[in-house]
């Protein structure tokens, strides 16, 4: 496994209560980075504090809303002096159903966590990175906002959005060193898995050539080499790491 330098970096990771946010934190301490675990189950977060060493920092928030987000910024910035990298791994499924049996609030549930929640959080650190001209910054979309899983019609959307949201993020930052890419991952198993119906896991299943789910740590991998200072040249890019689902 490759190694990366981030010692004195700060990684600011939503959701990093569990499943890959989790693995993304342990992958970057493990690299020398300090990290702020951001989610919105304390009890989790206790946790996760105890299963990982180095420096941890944590912050329970509802990354839907703005003025908090805002202030989980700032309290970063204080901790630690400075935010070198910020990975969106906080999201949700919302429910198994097609489109006309879909419930709007639902629908407005997973679009404000996956899609607004990304917005947010980017809109709050991305002025800190640009400030000190160095950043990184990834989100973790899914194939489905590519292809656009049935009876996922929401969680689709929005991590077709976040892909959208990362494009023009790339762009505006284009006169920086600061740098905004995605991932695409097919199925991870994780806890989000008891979010689904049995016969939605085992449709994602057999959409991937490799046969098998993703592992939390080859998600985690990918993401530090985005992460570090060797991806200088990407940006606004998408990164597949779907077992051979992908097909552009």
């Amino acid at each position: 496994m490759p190694k990366y330098d981030f010692a004195g970096q700060a990684a600011v990771i939503t959701g990093g209560a569990k499943g890959i946010g989790l693995a993304i934190a342990q992958r970057l301490i493990a690299d020398g980075a300090s990290v702020s675990l951001w989610d919105l189950d304390s009890e989790r977060l206790v946790k996760a504090v105890e299963s990982l060493t180095g420096k941890v920092h944590t912050q329970t928030l509802d990354i839907t809303d703005s003025d908090a987000v805002d202030a989980a910024a700032a309290a970063v910035e204080r901790e630690f002096g400075h935010i070198d990298i910020l990975v969106n791994s906080a999201g949700i499924t919302g429910p198994n159903k097609t489109i006309w049996q879909y419930d709007a609030a639902d629908w407005r549930q997973v679009i404000d966590i996956n899609l607004t929640g990304t917005f947010l959080t980017c809109r709050a650190i991305a002025p800190y990175m640009r400030a000190r001209d160095y950043g990184r910054v990834v989100n973790i979309a899914s194939i489905a906002g590519k292809e656009g899983n049935p009876n996922a019609a929401a969680y689709s959307a929005s991590k077709a959005g976040v892909i959208g949201l990362t494009k023009s993020l790339g762009k505006e930052l284009a006169d920086t060193k600061v740098t905004a890419n995605c991932i695409t991952p097919a199925a991870v198993k994780t806890e989000i898995f008891d979010q689904m119906t049995d016969e939605h896991i085992n449709y994602m299943l057999s959409k991937i050539p490799l046969n098998r789910f993703g592992l939390v740590t080859e998600v985690a991998n990918l993401v530090a080499w985005l992460a570090s200072a060797d991806c200088s040249f990407s940006t606004g890019a998408v990164f597949d790491v779907s077992g051979g689902r992908a097909t552009y």
